[in-house]
């Protein structure tokens, strides 16, 4: 009976040694792996400290709402999409590239975009293409733009204050315009563009300029009637001068 139970124990702590060997052998294996194929729903590329980034995911499971990336609230109301996004050194989001598109009732919609966003703000560049078909029309602009962003913006700030104004709007329309005003005089929020180059909704191909108010300064381009036009604006986004000059 002790020699059964002396080996039960032998056999037992040699089990377990044979498991914990073959463990670590397998964990420690060297050099980097190699997939011919792998299904994910969502990746994370994070550096030694745990710092995320960038992610890339598919749809459901891409960031929104009450989920946080390095800590930091992600954008509530963003629309789910699949794609990647990019953080900075500090864990800030600084760009993605989403993309979808789908069939409509009488039609259909599908659109991509590569941003990258001022330091912990929104979008300075945007490489942007809309798809949009009704019935038998169908609408498709491509543009690459640059724009400016507030100086004093900050991405945990403009959640905040959107959220404020999204309350205000529910109550009064026109004092949630009145103080996203007194923002935008701040310095807060706000964002125009100043350059655009590419096919404009109008489907004119060529290159748009606008003031630091986001009004229309400068249009050179070929419209969708293949004649191409150099146009200048006033303060009010009029045509002043145009050439060629228009024939009477």
């Amino acid at each position: 009976m002790n020699r059964e139970l002396v080996f039960l124990r032998i056999f037992a702590v040699a089990t377990v040694i044979g498991i914990t060997l073959i463990s670590l052998t397998a964990f420690k294996k060297s050099g980097n792996q190699k997939f011919s194929e792998i299904d994910v729903e969502r990746i994370n590329i994070v550096e030694k400290d745990g710092t995320v980034k960038m992610v890339i995911t598919n749809v459901d499971r891409f960031p929104n709402g009450t989920s946080k990336i390095n800590n930091r609230p992600t954008n509530a109301d963003r629309k789910k999409r699949s794609g990647m996004l990019f953080f900075n050194e500090e864990g800030i989001e600084c760009g993605g590239f989403i993309y979808d598109g789908r069939k409509t009732e009488n039609g259909h919609s599908a659109g991509l975009s590569l941003t990258y966003d001022q330091y912990d703000g929104d979008q300075v560049m945007q490489l942007l293409t809309q798809d949009i078909g009704k019935g038998d029309k169908r609408s498709v602009s491509s543009t690459l733009a640059f724009n400016d962003r507030p100086d004093k913006e900050s991405q945990l700030k403009t959640m905040e204050i959107m959220q404020e104004l999204e309350v205000l709007r529910k109550k009064d329309p026109k004092a949630m315009e009145e103080k996203y005003k007194e923002y935008e005089a701040q310095g807060i929020l706000g964002g125009v563009p100043r350059v655009m180059l590419g096919k404009s909704r109008s489907q004119n191909n060529g290159l748009f300029l606008f003031d630091d108010k986001g009004m229309p300064k400068a249009m050179f381009y070929v419209d969708k009637e293949n004649n191409a036009k150099l146009d200048f604006y006033d303060e009010t986004g009029n045509v002043m001068a145009s050439f060629p000059e228009k024939k009477n």
